[in-house]
Formats: C-alpha cells, sequence, structure tokens
C-alpha cells in the first residue's frame, strides 16, 4: 500500500515537472528608452525641482515559470534633476548603473506587473552653477549608490518585442551626509521597448 501511495505520489510530481519545465523560458535581450528624472525633496518653497529628461539603455534576463519570472536587468541611467532658485537654473546630471532585479507576474498573455528592488552605482555627476554657467563635477557630494523599488507595468510579444512602464521610488538618500541639506531621494520614470535576442522554451 506504502508503495502505490509513493508511486502515485512520484507520478504526480515527475507530471507537474515536466508541465512546469515545458512552460519554462529563458531569454536574453536588449532594452531602452527615456528616462523622466527628478528628486524628491523636502527643501523649501524657494527651490522648484523640475524633471529631467535623458535615457537609459542595457541588457536583461528572463527567467519564467508558468506565470512569474525572474528578470535582472543591467542598466546605463541618465538621472538627476533641473532645480530653479529664484529664476536662476541649476542642472544636476547624474549617471548611474543600476541593477534591477524584478518579480514579474503575467496576468493575460504577455501583460504582466512588475516589482523589485533596484541597486544602483553612480558613475559620473556634473552640476551647472546657475550663475557662471560652469559645469563641475559634484560626484563628492554624492552617495556612490542607491537602492529604489521598482514597480511597473510590461508586455512580452510572442515574437521578442517588449514593452515597459516602470516607476522608480527612491529609497536610499541621494547626497552624503556632509553634503546633505534636506532629504532627497531619486524618482524615475522609464518607458522601455526591448528585444529578446535569445529566447529558449516557450
Amino acid at each position: 500500500m506504502k508503495k502505490s501511495i509513493i508511486g502515485c505520489l512520484a507520478l504526480v510530481g515527475v507530471f507537474f515537472a515536466d508541465t512546469s519545465f515545458g512552460q519554462a523560458q529563458f531569454a536574453i535581450g536588449i532594452k531602452a528608452g527615456p528616462n523622466f528624472a527628478n528628486i524628491n525633496t523636502d527643501a523649501s518653497l524657494g527651490e522648484n525641482y523640475k524633471n529631467r529628461t535623458g535615457f537609459h539603455g542595457g541588457a536583461f534576463a528572463l527567467i519564467k515559470l508558468t506565470k512569474i519570472g525572474i528578470q535582472p536587468e543591467i542598466i546605463f541611467s541618465q538621472q538627476g534633476t533641473n532645480l530653479e532658485i529664484s529664476g536662476s537654473s541649476f542642472e544636476q546630471n547624474v549617471n548611474y548603473i543600476n541593477i534591477p532585479v524584478m518579480l514579474k507576474f503575467y496576468l493575460i498573455g504577455g501583460l504582466n506587473l512588475q516589482a523589485g528592488p533596484q541597486f544602483g552605482f553612480v558613475t559620473k555627476a556634473e552640476g551647472t552653477d546657475p550663475l557662471t554657467g560652469q559645469v563641475s563635477d559634484i560626484k563628492d557630494l554624492l552617495k556612490g549608490s542607491d537602492i529604489s523599488a521598482g514597480l511597473g507595468l510590461g508586455f512580452d510579444a510572442p515574437f521578442g518585442l517588449t514593452l515597459d512602464a516602470r516607476y522608480n521610488l527612491g529609497l536610499s538618500e541621494v547626497f552624503d551626509d556632509a553634503a546633505q541639506t534636506q532629504e532627497a531621494k531619486n524618482q524615475v520614470f522609464q518607458i522601455s521597448v526591448g528585444f529578446k535576442l535569445l529566447k529558449f522554451g516557450n
């Protein structure tokens, strides 16, 4: 009797494993699109932070099993803000290498919800003086790393095209403690178009 039960359980396990792996997919691709970046801060009313439009692009890998997928990425991202103080403009242009790890929940067809952490590293940071217009290196004023939470909506087309709209909400402070005058965190809205260069499985 025990042997029969064990045998049945083994057959069920093999069936589900075969079904799951039969529906599994592994893909590698590239993606790119515009950024609409800003800094979320509790600055005074005399300081007006406006969106900075930039670019992001990079590569991703997708491991999909039935209705759930994991998608790690490595992305170059132009971020920062346009700051206005008393009618004068001050640009902060900050480049990051971001590593998001997104959990994707597939709904109907290729439509999916996305959520996950993102880890970023500053590669370049420049600021424009509102009085002289001179561009200077401000990398020493920023923290070298950044942590964000990503939330988004995506669509994976059957022929390899991917579309994503994602909002990355900063969880860590942007500026170094010594340069910090108020709380400031990144916030970036991204629209991406991608393509799966290699695809294995369904």
